[in-house]
């Protein structure tokens, strides 16, 4: 993923049901969290938007809906195809990692039953929660583990491509009132300077975290700052320790 990310190829998901939610669900994490584009992780569900909110279970049934998908997706060999499948068994993840083998993206294929790990896939994830509550509904601990699975590939990810400096989240898009003062936070913390001082580093930076901070260690223009983080492939600390 990481590579994929350095080369400008995305992450997608692709699941249904449960497993489609949570995708899609970490996916929309992604940008908020990380400053990331929208682009860079998406989710992709059997049955579309409105599977989202109301059953479709029908819809994961046909592998060839699966590979459509990938197609209607664009996907490139640049690309990351991450199948979802708790039951290890849904059709529609099978076949859009299909084709992406196909197109020559790389594949990873999380599911929860160790019997269905046959899939040929570059990588497997294979969390072993055990019987649910409730026989063969997956949304319970199969669903819970798979949320951990997905949190871990994207936040390791985005850590590795420079989106966290230490344990702070320095690309954040401050959307709110709630993000902008944790943006001015994570400003004092790393700059030791008070809150209006911060706010006025940010203010100047256009609210951009990384950029504020450069500006402050490097002594530089806005301008300047994001050309120095474009050089160090957006990684933080290349550009001020």
């Amino acid at each position: 993923i990481v590579a994929a990310f350095r080369a400008g190829g995305r992450l997608l998901y692709v699941g249904a049901g449960t497993s489609g939610r949570l995708g899609v669900l970490d996916a929309a994490e992604c940008p908020p969290t990380f400053g990331a584009p929208p682009s860079q992780v998406q989710g992709i569900i059997a049955g579309g938007r409105r599977a989202l909110v109301r059953s479709a279970e029908g819809a994961e049934d046909v592998a060839d809906d699966g590979a459509d998908a990938i197609d209607k997706a664009g996907a490139t060999d640049r690309d990351v195809v991450a199948g979802i499948a708790a039951c290890g068994l849904t059709p529609y993840v099978r076949g859009a990692l299909a084709r992406a083998r196909k197109l020559g993206a790389g594949t990873i294929f999380i599911t929860c039953a160790p019997e269905a790990a046959d899939i040929r896939a570059d990588v497997i994830i294979n969390p072993v929660v055990g019987p649910e509550v409730v026989t063969g509904s997956t949304r319970m601990k199969a669903g819970t583990a798979t949320k951990l699975v997905l949190n871990t590939l994207t936040t390791a990810a985005m850590i590795r491509t420079g989106k966290v400096y230490g344990n702070l989240m320095v690309d954040l898009r401050a959307t709110n009132a709630k993000l902008r003062e944790r943006a001015e936070r994570i400003v004092m913390e790393v700059t030791g300077l008070g809150r209006p001082a911060a706010r006025k580093l940010l203010a100047a930076a256009e609210d951009q975290v990384k950029p504020a901070i450069v500006m402050h260690f490097r002594k530089v223009s806005p301008r300047r700052a994001r050309q120095l983080l474009a050089e160090a492939d957006g990684l933080l600390r290349d550009v001020i320790d």
